[in-house]
């Protein structure tokens, strides 16, 4: 009786496909990575370090006197007594700073921000009633604070109040994002292919009235064993063999959604850069052309953040209920009036036990993920921010050279996206070896920027290698830029297949709580190296050291596992404690 009754279980849960509706929360969700990525591919990773740095210089002095103007300074760069570069620093408050040193700093304090405000909205993000108003207030925020970028010129007084636009901007851009990604399994448990999986598990569970339910037992002990062993013996071959393909379906519409939306992101990333390329160069760079940029890319952020509002849903219990379909047990969580300040409150503590050795044990595939995700969020992040501040500072790439790098990255940055998983598929990798590939792949990119130390590429005779000519940053925008948009999708997806159903929102919190409490140490340590050496090319040799830690520590993942531990998770109630 008990196998009849799971096996009718499955035959009236699981939903059918609704193509108008599915297709309207799809476009939604891509509509806002249309919308948002465009900051986060022309501000943050291009125009927002030069024109912070921009606002800096046009206040500083040149070293080491300090009474000349960094402005009074045009064309080719000055040198001192000794022969060397003459530095620009900036006085704020009783300390002198690197004006590039300023720009990460900026950076570096708003990704610290972005930690503490995306953990306290965890909670919030997940309430039914609240995740599509969370992701629409960060992007008000964000928005706004980009387009006031216009209002503030460099020659106010109130100049240092660019690192308030450029803090809030940057939170309110990764707050909206968490929301975002918590979309991506839920739209992938809503794909056709998906529920047509779910279905034949439904049949097969159905006729051949197979044991379904899982038992979910509180012991370390068996916690530490696989979630199907106890089931061999009373599981029919079809019946598991209609499982693995409903996990390689889902893993794989997974790897589309996240790989398509950055796609879209990219794309619109592109244009923006185009529209900019002309009153960037005609303006010669200045710092006025750089606020106008950050402002279009913060309209264009709220104009097509609007689509998003209409379609996107204001919360699924899809994948809530996928646990309940595949486990037989719900988890126990009593209703009760909804309080901000309260879920604020429970997000910290429930922070605290998500981070206790009891039940880090429990998923403990997810968060050896998360120790790899911490160093290459920021390796990838800093990579590209310091790579920028470099053809500035040490090239002397003029602007209209740097926003041609930041458009030709995320065009190759698509290409990547969607050739990658056609390698992948004739490969026969799993996303695992795939992402291992890739940040293999990148490491070569720091390395090589090592390579300029060489006597041998410092030579006068030598005209490439290295990194040391402007003409090397373009080649490495293509390569750089390929494998960037190939792992952001692998690395969001990779994570999606080992979280508990149903939390997406906290557990996509507490990936980006790991990407910012590292993104924020890169600038801050790469502003260090700048400023004691006054070479920023040192910073290439930690990069280089923090992308290949990662290394190991990804090969220590088994996704069968992190898959089995996160559904015990789930239908055991861990999450809502």
């Amino acid at each position: 009786m008990a196998d009849a009754s799971a096996a009718s279980h499955y035959e009236h849960e699981v939903p059918r496909f609704d193509k108008t509706k599915y297709r309207k929360h799809l476009w939604g969700w891509f509509s806002y990575a249309f919308a948002s990525e465009v900051f986060v591919i022309a501000s943050v990773t291009l125009f927002l370090p030069i024109c912070l740095e921009q606002f800096a210089r046009d206040n500083g002095f040149l070293l080491p006197n300090k009474t000349e103007p960094c402005s009074s300074v045009s064309g080719a760069p000055t040198t001192t007594e000794s022969g060397e570069e003459a530095r620009c620093v900036v006085k704020l408050g009783w300390f002198w700073v690197d004006t590039a040193s300023f720009s990460l700093y900026v950076l570096s304090f708003s990704v610290a921000l972005q930690a503490l405000v995306v953990i306290s909205m965890g909670g919030i993000a997940d309430h039914p009633a609240h995740r599509k108003k969370a992701l629409l207030s960060f992007a008000a925020l964000g928005s706004t604070a980009a387009v006031l970028f216009l209002l503030l010129p460099s020659t106010s007084p109130l100049w240092p109040l660019v690192a308030v636009l450029a803090v809030c901007a940057n939170v309110g851009f990764g707050a909206s994002m968490v929301t975002l990604n918590a979309y991506i399994p839920t739209l992938a448990h809503e794909a056709q292919e998906v529920l047509e999986a779910r279905n034949e598990v439904a049949r097969v569970a159905s006729s051949s009235h197979a044991r379904t339910s899982y038992e979910h037992p509180d012991t370390d002990a068996d916690a530490e064993q696989p979630l199907l062993a106890h089931e061999e013996g009373t599981e029919s071959s079809e019946l598991k063999a209609a499982k693995v393909n409903h996990e390689k379906i889902l893993s794989a519409t997974i790897s589309r959604i996240s790989s398509q939306g950055i796609a879209m992101g990219y794309s619109a990333g592109i244009i923006v850069l185009i529209l900019t390329l002309i009153p960037v160069t005609l303006m010669k760079g200045s710092t006025d052309a750089l606020r106008l940029a950050i402002g279009l890319s913060g309209l264009w952020w709220a104009l097509f953040t609007l689509p998003a509002a209409a379609w996107l849903p204001g919360a699924s219990a899809t994948a809530a209920a996928i646990a309940i379909e595949l486990d037989g047990t719900a988890p126990s969580s009593p209703e009760r009036e909804w309080r901000m300040s309260r879920e604020i409150v429970a997000a910290w503590k429930r922070l605290g036990r998500m981070l206790h050795y009891r039940e880090v044990r429990k998923l403990r595939n997810t968060f050896v993920y998360l120790a790899a995700w911490f160093l290459l969020s920021d390796g990838f992040t800093t990579i590209t921010n310091t790579a920028i501040l470099f053809g500035k500072t040490v090239l002397h790439m003029p602007a209209s050279s740097l926003i041609l790098i930041g458009a030709i990255s995320p065009t190759a940055g698509i290409a990547g996206s969607l050739v990658v998983p056609m390698i992948q598929r004739r490969r026969g990798w799993s996303n695992l070896q795939t992402v291992t590939a890739l940040v293999i792949i990148a490491s070569l990119v720091p390395a090589y920027g090592c390579l300029g130390f060489l006597p041998f590429f410092q030579s006068s005779a030598v005209k490439f290698g290295g990194l040391t000519t402007p003409g090397e940053m373009f080649v490495l925008a293509v390569y750089f830029g390929s494998v960037y948009g190939a792992f952001q999708g692998y690395a969001r997806a990779l994570y999606a297949e080992i979280i508990p159903p149903g939390e997406e929102a906290r557990w996509y919190a507490l990936f980006s709580i790991t990407d910012k409490s590292s993104s924020f140490l890169g600038p801050l340590v790469v502003g260090v190296i700048a400023d004691t050496t006054g070479n920023i090319r040192y910073a290439f040799f930690f990069l280089t050291a923090m992308i290949w830690l990662s290394i190991p520590v990804l090969t220590k993942v088994n996704m069968e596992r992190g898959r089995a531990d996160a559904l015990r998770y789930m239908a055991a109630g861990s999450g809502s404690r």
